[in-house]
This record gives structure tokens, sequence and C-alpha cells, in this order.
């Protein structure tokens, strides 16, 4: 009978053993990239095409940085003068602003005929001139004043049909339409969208 406690040849001990070697995963340590050696291939290039061009890194001369800062303030003025600021955007002051672009102000005769009043008010005029000098002030003064009433009724009337919601303050957007009123067409920003007696 045989023994149970027999000790295995010694042979049948070594067959069971695995050989590992270095070249083996086994004993590469963990997040291992193999090499392109190893891989037996090129890591394929980035494409080229659709990437953005290195920045030109030449420095600008002093000419050259005065002519872009020129250029970037044209450019602002013009979008300003197209847009206008972040006040001027609200749907409210457009209405305010079509309101006094479709109509003749007198605000935009005052500032001429306050610099005819000053010059005929001076002290070397003589007294008939510096009188009628004085009515016609007192005259855009009037003119200036009632215009500037019939355009607050406008604005309000309009508001009050297409933005009866508003949270706009109405004394500001008056005061805003009658300081667009007595600026000249010309310089008005953002720039007139409507025609002179167009309906509103």
């Amino acid at each position: 009978m045989p023994s149970l406690f027999r000790r295995k040849p010694a042979n049948l001990v070594e067959d069971a053993v695995t050989e590992v070697t270095p070249e083996t995963p086994a004993t590469r340590p963990r997040g291992y990239t193999p090499s392109k050696k190893e891989l037996g291939k090129q890591t394929p290039k980035r494409p080229t095409a659709g990437r953005r061009p290195a920045a030109d890194t030449k420095p600008l001369s002093k000419q050259e940085q005065r002519e872009r800062r020129r250029q970037i303030r044209a450019e602002a003025a013009a979008e300003f003068r197209r847009e206008g600021g972040p006040r001027d955007r609200a749907p409210e002051r457009g209405l305010a602003r079509d309101v006094v672009d479709s109509r003749r102000t007198v605000g935009t005769w005052f500032f001429g005929g306050a610099l005819i009043v000053l010059i005929g008010s001076a002290n070397t005029m003589p007294p008939v001139v510096r009188l009628v000098s004085n009515l016609l002030w007192g005259a855009l003064a009037i003119a200036l004043v009632i215009d500037s009433v019939l355009i607050s009724r406008k604005i309000k009337k309009l508001i009050r049909q297409r933005f009866p919601k508003t949270d706009q303050r109405m004394g500001s957007l008056y005061l805003y339409a009658i300081m667009r009123s007595i600026t000249f067409r010309r310089m008005r920003a953002p720039a007139p969208r409507v025609n002179l007696g167009d309906k509103i």
C-alpha cells in the first residue's frame, strides 16, 4: 500500500512552477505605458489642417502701435455710433429716440441761437441789438420748453400703449429724449433709424 505521506518527486514541483521573466506583463507596474519600440509602431502625428497658425510675435514699432490704437478707437466709435451704449439698448429708449428723430425739434436750433444771443449781448453792441438778442433768447427758451412737453407727452402715450409693464422710469425717458432733441441730427448716437416725418 503506497504511503500517503510520501514526498513528491522534485521534477513534478519544477513543472508546476511557471517561469516568470522580466518581459512578462506581470512584472510591469500598474499604469505602465509601453514605449514606441515595444509597440513596434510610431505614434500618429496630429493633423495640421484646421489648426490656428502661430501668432506673429514680432513686436510692433511705435508708429504701428499708434496706428493700431487709432484703429481700435475708430472701430469703437463706429460701433457706438451704430448701436449706442448699454443704456441705449432698452426697447423703450429706442421708441423715445424714434419719436425725437421723426420730427423737427426746436432743440437743434437752440445752441445756434444761444451763440447769436451771446454775441448780441456783448456790451459793445448797440442797445437795440442787445434787446433783440434777449428777446430771441426768451423766445428760444419758451419754444424749447413747449417742444419738450410735446415730445414727453407723445412718449408717455406710446410707452403706455406698447410697453404697459415697463420698468423704465418715465422721467428718465423724458430727459433722455429731450437731450437727444437738442443734439444735431448728424451727431446723434445711436444714429437715427427713422426719417423725418415717419409715423411712429
